[in-house]
């Protein structure tokens, strides 16, 4: 058996090469297809995303259809996406006709860190080998459901606190400052409203207030105008998606406000890159999301070879700021 720690130097045994970053494209619902293979031994690897209205999601697409387009020798591949955030069903749906397609790998970024582990765990006794990356599935719902399944992915708090790190020196001690949370099922939500939350004491900045947007960027919008309305003397936003940032920033355009409240994200996806380099958001955070799913596949193709990972295998994040552009 591999076990991982926490310090994330299980990764140095990757192929770094084969991971590729790659930019953003597809559809809502069948998002990729290699061309089939008469081999029968070719094993069939299926990938569940969340929202593909998420620019992350795509860059996640992208990266995944590039990795198995170079790899067409060594497996089938298929991608699904949701068409929203809180579209759990669809998940749930997505893994069911894997399962019924008898794909021999699925790799999943949950929705829902409790409500996917059903379903999952119906997958892995059907001879499935699952992979969880992006968001980690909750841990009491896996031990209930009698399943074990290492996580892979990035340090959600750690990054979030890389954010809110950079707005806490940038507006000092005393800055009034909101957060716009995620989906509050997910755990990455969790996680990065926690990293928010501990650059805010460390930082000793004044939280307004704190809610959800559901990762949404028209969402995040009005809530953004709503928090303007209420809240004369907002400083800076906590946003825990670039999703959401975009929607933030599109409010402060509205009221004539941007570069004068501070703005931090997460996920570096192209769209906020030049509002970063533009001064209209202080930073955000890369986590590698094309990286990410190419190695969840290759991650699988390990396990069906008879390798067993258990415990959380870190991947990667940065924060990323108007010099990094």
């Amino acid at each position: 058996m591999t076990s991982f720690s926490s310090d994330g130097r299980s990764l140095s045994g990757m192929n770094r090469r084969q991971l590729l970053l790659a930019g953003a494209a597809g559809s809502l619902v069948l998002v990729s297809g290699v061309a089939p293979s008469f081999a029968a031994a070719k094993p069939k690897v299926g990938l569940v995303m969340k929202s593909l209205a998420n620019e992350f999601f795509k860059q996640m697409q992208a990266g995944a259809e590039k990795y198995a387009a170079e790899n067409t020798d060594k497996f089938d591949f298929k991608a699904v996406g949701m068409k929203d955030e809180r579209d759990f069903a669809a998940q749930v749906d997505a893994v069911e006709n894997f399962v019924t397609q008898k794909y021999d790998i699925i790799v999943v970024a949950p929705a829902d860190s409790k409500a996917m582990v059903t379903p999952l765990a119906k997958a892995l006794k059907a001879g499935v080998k699952v992979i969880n990356i992006d968001v980690e599935l909750d841990a009491g719902a896996k031990k209930n459901a009698g399943i074990d399944l290492a996580f892979f992915g990035p340090d959600n708090r750690g990054g979030a606190k890389l954010a809110g790190d950079a707005l806490a020196k940038a507006l000092g001690a005393g800055g009034k400052v909101v957060i716009l949370e995620g989906n509050p099922e997910a755990d990455n939500a969790q996680q990065r409203k926690a990293g928010f939350m501990d650059s805010i004491a460390e930082g000793k900045l004044e939280l307004l207030d704190s809610k959800t947007a559901h990762w949404e960027t028209e969402e995040a919008n009005t809530l953004m105008t709503n928090f303007l309305t209420q809240y004369q003397d907002i400083q800076g936003v906590m946003a825990a998606n670039d999703s959401m940032a975009l929607g933030v920033v599109k409010a402060l355009d509205a009221a004539g406000l941007s570069g004068k409240i501070q703005v931090v994200g997460f996920d570096n996806i192209p769209a906020v890159q030049p509002l970063v380099k533009g001064g209209k958001m202080l930073a955000t955070v890369e986590q590698y999301g094309a990286k990410m799913a190419a190695m969840g596949v290759d991650y699988g193709l390990r396990e069906m070879a008879g390798e067993t990972f258990t415990g959380w295998v870190k991947t990667d994040i940065k924060l990323i700021t108007a010099a990094d552009l």
